[in-house]
């Protein structure tokens, strides 16, 4: 099995982040998160299953924690 790929029910799914790699999570309309541009970059720990809508999901860390998120949260950190 290639990295990125995960094997569900005979199916494949393709992530598109790495673990390892540096990304930022979009803020949200009307997060009470306080806006902190630091607070909203991660490091992706572990690829996870697809959602139930299908689309992949990580568990990422900062320095606040880790939480889990979908794919189209996120954006890579150049």
């Amino acid at each position: 099995m290639f990295r990125g790929m995960a094997k569900t029910g005979g199916l494949q799914m393709s992530h598109k982040f790495k673990v390892g790699q540096r990304v930022r999570q979009a803020r949200r309309p009307g997060s009470a998160d306080g806006g902190s541009a630091a607070s909203s970059i991660f490091e992706i720990v572990r690829l996870m299953p697809e959602e139930r809508l299908g689309e992949p999901s990580y568990r990422v860390k900062s320095a606040a924690g880790e939480r889990a998120v979908l794919e189209g949260e996120l954006t890579l950190v150049s």
